[in-house]
């Protein structure tokens, strides 16, 4: 049963960094894309980040553009999400979660996705 997992969430103060892992069992990681997605209290779950199966593309939400980037290594089945400058607003639940069909890449619908993990809490103190 396919699976993923989050970790590297905690509490920094604004301006500070955080660097999420997502740790795939999967048989055919090297074929999904993936994405970061987080949700905060009262708010919808947004797709924040997506990396397509070989790395070669990236997409972000505007308003992590430049601070976030998103990466895997596909030999450790694992996918990072690098949180520079953290902002209170970016205080949320972070999730991963697979794109296995690569479908609207740039849309990060959370329907085109499945394989969802626990999540990471990331909590930005101002």
């Amino acid at each position: 049963q396919a699976r993923v997992a989050e970790s590297g969430g905690g509490s920094v103060q604004a301006g500070g960094s955080l660097r999420l892992t997502c740790v795939a069992s999967v048989r055919h990681y090297q074929s999904d894309c993936m994405s970061w997605f987080r949700q905060a209290p009262g708010k919808e779950r947004e797709g924040i980040a997506t990396i397509s199966a070989s790395g070669s593309g990236q997409y972000y939400t505007a308003s992590v553009t430049g601070r976030f980037t998103i990466s895997r290594d596909n030999a450790k089945k694992e996918a990072y999400l690098q949180m520079n400058n953290l902002q209170p607003e970016d205080t949320a639940m972070y999730y991963c979660a697979r794109n296995p069909w690569c479908t609207n890449l740039r849309r990060m619908r959370p329907t085109d996705h499945e394989t969802w993990g626990q999540g990471t809490q990331v909590t930005v103190a101002s």
